[in-house]
């Protein structure tokens, strides 16, 4: 039984206009309340504990190295500048101690092969901790 034959149903509509700004609301909300921490701004207070120094400190060789290819050990010249004379001078500065640190002090202007030529003695030589010094840049 239809009552309403005289009246015309109308077609149904979705507005998704009331949807979108719910949505945009909820997104605004949420990038405004979340909180972004940053490591870099974390104050870490670290623990303090008092220690005797080490005893034995350990065993450091420095070799410089300058502009044009002028070998130092320890502030002693290298005669030679074969791989052999450095590997030489290496083990004289370590007076027979066990894995020294070999610091290698090169001009910024030296060749790339001076510097491997004490890379290659340290290895002749036995020694496998090898360290560059640098220094920090000042100024922009």
């Amino acid at each position: 039984m239809n009552f309403q034959r005289g009246k015309r149903h109308e077609d149904l509509e979705m507005n998704l206009v009331p949807l979108i700004d719910v949505l945009l609301v909820i997104i605004i909300f949420l990038v405004v309340s979340a909180t972004f921490s940053r490591t870099s701004e974390l104050q870490i207070n670290l623990p303090t504990a008092e220690a005797n120094a080490p005893q034995d400190k350990p065993l450091t060789i420095e070799v410089g190295i300058d502009t044009t290819g002028k070998y130092v050990v320890n502030g002693k010249e290298v005669a030679d500048k074969s791989v052999s004379s450095i590997s030489a001078a290496l083990q004289a500065a370590a007076n027979g101690g066990k894995e020294p640190t070999i610091i290698i002090n090169a001009d910024a202007n030296t060749t790339h092969q001076s510097v491997v030529n004490v890379m290659e003695a340290s290895r002749v030589a036995g020694y496998t901790h090898i360290t560059f010094a640098t220094q920090v840049k000042s100024g922009p």
